[in-house]
């Protein structure tokens, strides 16, 4: 059994989900683990995440990504796992800055938009409870900029995508890098 797993990080409100969502619909035998279901608070550092329970599910993935799957009902009680290759897909906005996470990725990617896009995206989105005055200006994007800089010093392979370019174009980009990775690991030619 073969497996990949694919961190997708980048800004808030950048496009990691909407990337992860796409991937998972395209690449067979794939799945998400989405860091923003593992919140403590309402935060933007790692403290704030039950960062020791997403590592439990990726843990659990990486040793056996059939039963993984089997057991959310993700495939058939009867497909064989002969020969199979599986890909995880991990998001989210601080995925890279948790050392033990950030040493299992076997391709990563960094979404980025510029401080007014992300502001105004950030902006037209509802959160329960919804951030306070000031929050973005005052906790968000230093806490970004912040996180950004450490996670730089962590790790240098990283593919960062302009989150600006057209949605289709990024997609397809990641897409066909993914898929050329699978084709090696299967031993054939990427189609």
């Amino acid at each position: 059994m073969k497996t990949i797993i694919v961190g997708v990080g980048g800004v808030t409100n950048g496009g990691k989900s909407t990337l992860s969502q796409f991937l998972h619909q395209k690449i067979h035998n794939s799945c998400i683990i989405a860091q923003d279901t593992y919140f403590k608070v309402n935060h933007e550092a790692l403290d704030a995440l039950h960062m020791e329970e997403m590592m439990k599910e990726v843990c659990s993935w990486k040793k056996d990504p059939h039963e993984f799957l089997r057991q959310r009902g993700l495939i058939a009680k009867d497909s064989s796992t002969d020969d199979e290759l599986y890909v995880l897909i991990v998001e989210g906005f601080l995925i890279f800055n948790h050392r033990p996470l950030n040493e299992m990725f076997d391709m990563r990617y960094f979404l980025e938009i510029p401080y007014d896009v992300c502001k105004m995206r950030r902006s037209m989105r509802v959160y329960a409870p919804p951030d306070p005055p000031n929050y973005f200006d005052g906790y968000v994007w230093p806490m970004y900029l912040q996180n950004r800089e450490e996670m730089e010093r962590i790790t240098s392979e990283i593919v960062f995508l302009d989150g600006l370019k057209p949605k289709d174009e990024v997609l397809a980009a990641v897409y066909e890098d993914i898929h050329k990775e699978i084709a090696r690991l299967q031993g054939k030619a990427a189609s």
